[in-house]
């Protein structure tokens, strides 16, 4: 009895964080990683790559995502929007996530080590980078745009992974992820508009209206698309790959059509349930494009 109810707190304790981290969301920045990896290895890296790659993704998301929940925890108390969340609810404690953030950068070091000297060297460059977006909202509505920086780090340091040496292909890769995520971060934030305002937090939403915002966050899909169109072109793509951008932007209208910020089931569908669509259409269609049409 004493040991199964020690399982069941574990689960739940488990459960709780994998909630707190958004652990789902890694389906934005890993297929990306992916693609990433498999052009620069020209072809699938080896299992020691593909492990320990996987492990200091993992690593320094769960450490970022955590990091920035416990930085906002004030303000999540206060948003009717965020206030169900661990921290304010204290479902955990602040001790367990500083522990858990602990753990997950130091996860990340260890993986990054076991990659090459590049990424162990850049490690806590990384991990300071990705801390640091927590703190942009309270001064800059670019904060949208950090944001996806930071998650762009993830196909640039895969690359360095597989190969040790920089290059152009994944800073192209890395600022479509850019400008991607600080899009449909934008139509998240469309939410939070007058809560911002009240509380001295800088947003596009926020700073430059409801209508504006959307515009922008249009843009930015925009520019994307023709990114991602580049790289068909730089790196002499088939036309499994086009399929998966044709795809891709249907869905990216479909989301920049359905936004209603007063509904937050169709706002978390636009927002991370067609993204995380978007993201897998993209990688499998890459990769069929890469290892069974190109």
């Amino acid at each position: 009895m004493v040991i199964m109810n020690a399982f069941k707190t574990t689960a739940l304790k488990l459960k709780m964080f994998s909630e707190l981290v958004m652990f789902s969301h890694t389906l934005f920045s890993l297929p990306f990683a992916v693609i990433s990896m498999v052009w620069a290895a020209g072809g699938w890296p080896s299992g020691h790559m593909m492990l320990w790659g996987l492990i200091a993704l993992i690593g320094a998301r769960n450490g970022a995502n955590a990091f920035n929940r416990l930085v906002d925890r004030t303000f999540d108390k206060q948003n009717p929007r965020t206030a169900h969340r661990h921290l304010p609810q204290q479902l955990l404690a602040e001790k367990e996530v500083i522990l858990f953030i602990i753990i997950n950068y130091a996860v990340f070091i260890v993986a990054s080590g076991m990659l090459n000297l590049l990424c162990l060297i850049l490690s806590p460059v990384a991990i300071v980078l990705i801390s640091s977006y927590s703190y942009t909202k309270r001064f800059t509505f670019l904060s949208h745009l950090y944001l996806g920086f930071v998650i762009a780090s993830a196909p640039i340091g895969a690359w360095f992974a597989v190969t040790g040496n920089i290059a152009f292909t994944p800073f192209v890769i890395g600022t479509v992820v850019m400008l991607w995520i600080a899009g449909f971060d934008i139509i998240y934030g469309t939410q939070d508009i007058e809560f911002d305002r009240r509380h001295g937090l800088w947003s596009i939403p926020s700073f430059f209206g409801l209508k504006n915002a959307l515009l922008i966050s249009k843009g930015l899909h925009f520019i994307m698309v023709l990114l991602l169109l580049f790289l068909y072109v730089w790196r002499d793509l088939g036309w499994m790959y086009l399929v998966g951008i044709g795809i891709a932007t249907l869905l990216l209208m479909t989301e920049h059509q359905i936004i209603k910020p007063s509904n937050r089931k169709l706002m978390k569908v636009a927002s991370y349930n067609l993204n995380q669509v978007i993201s897998m259409v993209i990688v499998l269609c890459t990769l069929i494009d890469y290892f069974y049409v190109s």
